[in-house]
């Protein structure tokens, strides 16, 4: 029973719109701004960099604190990945947004922070060299996230496999349109208005 309402409370917790509700306290529907998405990339086009950064926070602080409560309570390491997995899960299905949410970038990262500190180190640079190089977030996510698998049997444990596989199976299924528009030249580049 303990497994179970921890599973549906990193559900819940990840569905917590945090984009939404920064944007709405400055008069803003993120929803209906930009390119739609309530994710820490559109707040920062749409709202500016301070929104976008609490943003950010807030939804790696959602997938950091699903996983810092099931260790807590001491689930095994693939029970704890699948909690993870779960927050960024509930980000992208949010039940605060009739199922529709953020692409789970920022969350998946909270989760590795906690499940997986030097995973997330070399995510998170290898998003910003992607993103540096090439000026798409999306690639950044799309390639950092591709690696993830290689990176996580490499740097930590082949046990943490599932929840890599799982979550990079998310982030291509809500990166599809942005890898549409990548290969036709019509992806917004980062600082650009879609």
């Amino acid at each position: 029973m303990t497994l179970v309402l921890l599973l549906l409370a990193a559900f819940f917790l990840g569905s917590i719109p945090t984009g939404l509700l920064i944007t709405r306290a400055r008069g803003i529907d993120i929803k209906k701004a930009g390119s739609g998405n309530i994710g820490a990339t559109n707040v920062l086009r749409t709202t500016g960099k301070l929104p976008a950064f609490l943003t950010l926070i807030g939804d790696m602080a959602k997938g950091a604190a699903a996983v810092g409560i099931a260790k807590h309570y001491g689930l095994d390491i693939f029970w704890v990945g699948m909690t993870g997995f779960l927050a960024v899960a509930g980000h992208i299905f949010s039940v605060f947004l009739n199922f529709r949410g953020g692409k789970g970038v920022a969350t998946a990262l909270g989760v590795l922070l906690i499940y997986s500190p030097q995973t997330c180190l070399f995510t998170i640079i290898i998003w910003l060299m992607t993103v540096a190089i090439f000026r798409y977030s999306s690639l950044g996510a799309l390639v950092s996230f591709a690696l993830l698998p290689i990176s996580i049997a490499l740097l930590d444990s082949p046990e943490k496999l599932p929840f890599a596989v799982c979550v990079l199976a998310l982030i291509l299924l809500r990166h599809r349109e942005n890898l549409q528009r990548l290969l036709t030249g019509t992806e917004a580049r980062l600082g650009q208005r879609p």
